[in-house]
């Protein structure tokens, strides 16, 4: 039984200019038949929205570097519509080496999308997996997985989408050495909720509003990551309407945060290595804050701040360092706090001319 299906026998042209979505749909309806496997050989190949299936592994070259795309590239034909790859219902599906390049076209048109109206909507785990991909230059998100439940994005570059790198509204995810680079919205971004999220060896730069913006955030763990010149916070955690539960962050290094951005911050507490806004049960240990300006000693000095607590219950901010971490001070204490512990953290403030 034939399960493994290449995309260029069903008429798929890899010269960038062959509108090809017909040909890849074919394959991937074929291969939703026996969970099979569609491949996509080097070649840049120009698609409309497509739809996979359950199980199915589409499954392309990689060969993508940071400022190029790769071997196997989708290019998005055109504007009018809302995603490239719609994964609703693929339950177990992967996305191997592919490129996507979403050419800025339309409006709010993402990259790979997941959408249920209610969480649990498909009655049993999505659990996608996303890996060795590039996913860049959508008018919307990179990746964004409405009402998901269990996923993993790996070894992937979610890069310089008009909105998030990957936007997340549901739960249990896993995030593994990936980079967010150069996102309007920031790296990862997250809806009303985004709990049991595990992001462990990411490297987090250069993104607009915020590295990781999770204001209504539960059961998170942030562990060995890279954070450098967020337009805001690297970490903004919780919100006025929103919180911060049970979330751990330790060993992470959070570098030149607060990088200024058109318009000005929201507030001025924006300018700052870490927000946290309505926590509980946080721990925050073991990291490194320094402060910083553009590449080549350009642009402004940032941040002024490591870290606001804001209206926050057993916190602990404790044995981390930041000499010349902030420009005026390190962690403030704002609003109501009850039982936050702010010490042992080693360094002071830098200010700059």
């Amino acid at each position: 039984m034939k399960n493994v299906f290449d995309i260029t026998t069903y008429g798929a042209v890899g010269d960038g200019v062959t509108d090809s979505t017909a040909a890849i749909q074919a394959a991937l309806d074929d291969a939703e038949k026996c969970r099979g496997v569609v491949t996509v050989p080097p070649g840049k190949y120009l698609t409309g929205k497509l739809r996979m299936g359950n199980g199915v592994i589409l499954e392309g070259y990689a060969g993508w570097s940071f400022r190029s795309d790769g071997a196997s590239t989708f290019i998005l034909r055109d504007g009018e519509t809302d995603c490239m790859i719609d994964i609703t219902g693929a339950f177990g599906c992967a996305i191997r080496g592919l490129c996507m390049n979403g050419r800025r076209l339309g409006k709010n048109v993402h990259g790979v999308k997941l959408y249920w109206p209610v969480y649990n909507g498909g009655s049993e785990e999505d659990t996608p997996t996303i890996d060795e991909c590039r996913i860049g230059s959508f008018s919307g998100d990179g990746v964004r997985l409405e009402h998901i439940w269990c996923f993993s994005v790996r070894h992937s570059m979610l890069c310089h989408n008009g909105g998030a790198g990957l936007y997340v509204d549901g739960w249990d995810g896993f995030l593994i050495d990936n980079w967010f680079s150069g996102n309007a919205a920031g790296g990862l971004v997250g809806g009303p909720c985004a709990a049991s999220i595990t992001a462990t060896g990411n490297r987090v730069e250069w993104n607009r509003r915020a590295g990781f913006y999770l204001p209504h955030c539960n059961c998170c763990n942030f562990t060995g990551n890279y954070f450098d010149r967020s337009g805001g916070p690297g970490l903004y955690l919780g919100a006025k309407d929103g919180e911060a539960l049970a979330i751990s962050a330790t060993g992470n290094i959070i570098y030149r945060s607060g990088k200024p951005v058109e318009g000005g911050f929201e507030e001025e507490w924006d300018n700052s290595h870490v927000r946290i806004i309505k926590g509980e049960n946080v721990v925050f240990t073991g990291n490194t804050f320094r402060l910083g300006r553009d590449d080549g000693g350009k642009g402004v000095w940032s941040p002024d701040y490591v870290a606001c607590i804001e209206d926050s219950v057993a916190t602990i901010f404790e044995n981390n360092v930041w000499q010349g971490g902030s420009l005026k001070d390190g962690v403030l204490l704002m609003g109501e706090n009850d039982r936050v512990s702010v010490k042992n953290n080693i360094g002071m403030a830098t200010p700059k001319e």
